[in-house]
């Protein structure tokens, strides 16, 4: 049995959720280097180096909320709540694939629109579990925000 309450039953948590940035990462290298550099973008496009301390923040407080609600009870009282956050992450890395793996910005975008639609209904459903959890989410939600929007100006742009 896996006492939820210590802070050790944190660590697969954040593992999962550094290495669904770390997919990303995998994916987006290549593209990154070669292709990402070639395209028009916004003059308020962050500089390059700014995305991974932000993703890793942002990864590290979506573990932290994840745990959070997980700690609360058996599946059947958090089960829903979980499964929401796990498509939210698997969506996450979809995303990555579609813009950077197949170069695809307007399917990137959709992708992106459905990413930030689930991270609002997990924050949703965090909420009735956990309220620090539920908050723990909204960088994350700005976040997906401010890059859905940059998403849909470099479509525009290219």
């Amino acid at each position: 049995m896996v006492n939820r309450t210590s802070w050790l039953s944190f660590i697969p948590f954040l593992a999962v959720c550094l290495a669904a940035g770390g997919l990303g990462v995998a994916v987006t290298n290549r593209s990154a280097q070669i292709w990402h550099p070639q395209l028009q973008k916004p003059d308020w496009n962050p500089p390059n180096w700014v995305f991974t301390p932000v993703w890793t923040f942002l990864y590290t407080l979506m573990a932290l909320s994840v745990w959070l609600v997980w700690r609360q009870g058996s599946w059947r009282d958090v089960g829903g709540a979980l499964a929401l956050f796990w498509i939210q992450l698997a969506l996450n890395c979809t995303w990555s694939i579609i813009f950077f793996g197949r170069r695809a910005i307007g399917t990137a975008f959709a992708a992106i629109l459905v990413l930030w639609t689930m991270t609002i209904a997990t924050a949703v459903a965090f909420y009735s579990i956990s309220f620090l959890a539920a908050w723990l989410l909204i960088p994350y939600i700005a976040w997906v925000a401010f890059a859905s929007y940059l998403n849909f100006r470099i479509w525009q742009l290219n």
